[in-house]
């Protein structure tokens, strides 16, 4: 689904929006997933919360579980943590580890690739900017691309207890 309320960019389009499950008036996505990208989403009518959670200036941390290909190795775990070097610039440090698969996890539509010859993992890689695809660049950067891309985390907000298409006040 495109996370906003409108596809004002795609004429015909009959991709889903927001406002196919969103029916609160006037409130506005604080940043956004990527069409490959599953996870939290913060709705809010507070322009200034809006900023400070899309703006990179405030520096609001955001954590994702990315399942990637390969398993990492401490060299690739402290590259991600120190700053991987894309094509627009080094990112900022980030905090990177290696995690189980979390638990209680939505089935993927549609499922990612899977193959028997490679092995995958879990890590969990918390950010404070947002470049474009940046935690799936940064993973591909070290060698181990990323085949599922969840949002679990911004500032305080969290997944848990929440199924995917559910939303809770807070």
């Amino acid at each position: 689904m495109l996370s906003q309320f409108t596809d004002k960019g795609n004429q015909g389009s009959t991709r889903a929006t927001l406002s196919d499950y969103i029916t609160i008036p006037r409130v506005y996505a604080a940043g956004r997933l990527d069409r490959d990208s599953e996870g939290l989403l913060v709705l809010t009518d507070n322009g200034r919360l809006q900023k400070q959670i899309a703006d990179p200036e405030h520096k609001t941390p955001k954590t994702y579980w990315a399942q990637v290909e390969g398993i990492p190795d401490e060299t690739a775990l402290k590259t991600l943590s120190q700053g991987v070097e894309l094509k627009d610039g080094l990112t900022a440090p980030a905090k990177a580890e290696l995690i189980a698969e979390p638990e209680h996890l939505w089935p993927r539509d549609p499922p990612i690739r899977f193959r028997k010859s490679v092995p995958d993992c879990w890590i969990a890689l918390t950010i404070t900017e947002g470049k474009n695809r940046q935690v799936r660049r940064m993973t591909a950067a070290v060698g181990y691309p990323t085949l599922r891309l969840i949002r679990a985390q911004i500032g305080e907000w969290t997944l848990d207890g929440l199924d995917s298409g559910k939303w809770r006040e807070g």
